[in-house]
């Protein structure tokens, strides 16, 4: 599947969301980049080049088990 992304204008805006509508969601999907949206995304790509630079830090199995299991017992009491 590819991404594309469109600036449109207002006048056709209805128009072409209508056309797109025409489609089943296994065709086309519309994506609207509202500021969570955007936000999320950002981070994402500050997250991927932490990665790419080597900078990431991760969290071994036994680390998150042991972060699951103190998170748990705080809402348990």
């Amino acid at each position: 599947m590819q991404t594309i992304r469109l600036r449109v204008d207002d006048k056709i805006y209805k128009h072409l969301m209508w056309f797109l509508r025409r489609f089943n969601k296994e065709e086309i999907q519309v994506i609207r980049e509202t500021n969570e949206f955007l936000s999320i995304q950002e981070y994402l790509n500050k997250e991927l080049e932490k990665i790419e630079n080597g900078t990431a830090e991760f969290t071994s199995i036994d680390q998150l088990d042991s972060e699951l299991e103190t998170t748990i017992q705080n809402y348990e009491t």
